[in-house]
């Protein structure tokens, strides 16, 4: 079983009012350090019977439904399932 991790952000040129709020809250408990927050999301997909090209077809899953190319970047990991 492949393990693939599709890590999904908001675009550079993209407002990211979470990330403003979590860097926000984050200053006001005393984390001062702290001058910007981009917050994203981890999309982990376990996969089997892989024939063809994975990378292909990752790119298509995350073209079609997983990520909005408008405002959203993405990289992916492939690795495999540990103890399966």
């Amino acid at each position: 079983m492949t393990k693939v991790n599709v890590y999904v952000t908001l675009r550079e040129s993209v407002v990211d009012p979470q990330g403003i709020v979590t860097k926000d809250a984050l200053q006001t408990m005393g984390y001062n350090e702290v001058k910007s927050v981009r917050v994203g999301k981890l999309i982990e997909l376990e996969l089997t019977d892989l024939s063809g090209d994975i990378d292909a077809r990752i790119k298509e899953m995350c073209k079609k439904l997983l990520v909005n190319e408008v405002i959203e970047d993405y990289r992916y990991e492939i690795g495999e399932v540990a103890g399966k």
